[in-house]
């Protein structure tokens, strides 16, 4: 509870994150030889499409099978005004081990706490609120964390990186040496992983012939 006093906008301080090393929150065995690392904005449309109609099958039948592991990487852009507060929401709903619900259900609620839908950050710090609790999260912790800003400065380190690879856009994958931007279907997902499994396959055999 924050009292009569204005909320504001929860941004990013790019100081807070200099001793922080990025990481992202992964999915999929670490013995996978291919690591997909998705660059995505919680408030972006397409990050919004890939997550609910391509992400499903990927993970299903690309992650769950080892092929390959995905990482959820942090790149709030600045005209999404709620972004963060996005970010922040399923960092801590992440501290009980619960991000991937939390991702699932950001990305399918966007339109109910977008910066169109919501404008005032009092009913965008609710609506993540009882997001949380609708997942049985425990809200006091849940509560206290969304606003300590404890988890800003990881947010921070995250965007720091892909800013680092010169991402331009949301969702971007990097997927070896390569970087895709925009959102990739199963079927394409599946190409580039089984490109990069060869590429390294060839550099082992290459490498184990010397």
């Amino acid at each position: 509870y924050l009292g009569s006093r204005p909320t504001p906008v929860i941004t990013l301080d790019p100081a807070a994150a200099a001793s922080v090393a990025p990481g992202g929150i992964v999915i999929g065995s670490p013995d996978a030889p291919v690591e997909v690392i998705e660059f995505a904005d919680f408030e972006c449309p397409g990050c919004g499409y890939f997550a609910t109609l391509h992400a499903p099958d990927i993970k299903a039948r690309l992650v769950a099978s080892g092929q390959m592991r995905f990482r959820f990487m942090d790149f709030p852009l600045d005209i999404h005004r709620n972004a963060v507060a996005a970010h922040n929401a399923a960092h801590c709903a992440n501290a009980q081990d619960k991000f991937w619900v939390m991702h699932d259900l950001l990305f399918a609620s966007q339109e109910r706490w977008n910066s169109q839908a919501a404008r005032d950050p009092k009913k965008v710090r609710k609506i993540m609120i009882e997001l949380a609790e609708s997942l049985d999260l425990d809200g006091k912790a849940f509560t206290a964390c969304y606003d300590s800003g404890e988890m800003l400065p990881q947010i921070a380190a995250n965007r720091r990186e892909a800013e680092r690879l010169r991402i331009q856009s949301t969702p971007t994958f990097k997927i070896g040496n390569k970087v895709y931007p925009g959102s990739l279907t199963y079927d394409q997902m599946r190409l580039y992983i089984e490109t990069e499994t060869a590429r390294l396959d060839s550099a082992a055999a290459t490498t184990a012939a010397r």
